[in-house]
């Protein structure tokens, strides 16, 4: 009879535990200093990529290091949408504590010190509608994640969202 209870007893504790250390999946992007400041979704005037004349540089995504202390390098970093287009950070892209980069469509020449850095494609990548937006470290794990619809997030419909400050 004692053993029975000492399993119950670690049973509960164990239970307890684990409620105690579980984090919610939408909590998980927290674990990361960078996150997705917001999207220009929609670049403006009517869609065009062709490279020489086209407005994928008019898409863009900004991420933000909102570390006050730690500089990030964005090299092996991931940008991905929910079909799978996806962008491989890769070259040294350092962000300072609270510095950002716009990463954007098209084709240009990375800068640290102007804070941009292109796909060298001039496809769009996010969809006009709605997408997911996937930001992943180096590991394979998710640093943020958003969804979004044109209808319910783009609330004075510009094209543009922001999700963090």
């Amino acid at each position: 009879m004692r053993i029975r209870t000492a399993a119950v007893a670690t049973t509960a504790v164990a239970g307890a535990l684990a409620a105690l250390t579980a984090v919610p999946a939408h909590a998980a992007e927290y674990d990361s200093a960078l996150k997705v400041r917001g999207v220009q979704y929609d670049a403006p005037g009517p869609d065009s990529n062709k490279c020489s004349t086209g407005n994928t540089r008019d898409e863009y995504l900004t991420i933000k290091n909102y570390s006050s202390t730690r500089t990030v390098n964005l090299k092996g970093y991931v940008v991905k949408d929910a079909a799978g287009n996806r962008f491989v950070f890769r070259s040294n892209h350092h962000l300072e504590p609270r510095d950002h980069v716009k990463l954007r469509g098209g084709h240009g020449t990375d800068s640290d010190k102007n804070n941009v850095a292109y796909r060298n494609n001039c496809n769009f990548i996010w969809n006009n509608d709605k997408d997911t937006i996937y930001l992943v470290k180096p590991t394979g794990s998710r640093a943020d994640v958003h969804a979004y619809t044109k209808r319910g997030s783009d609330r004075d419909g510009n094209g543009y969202i922001p999700f963090h400050k």
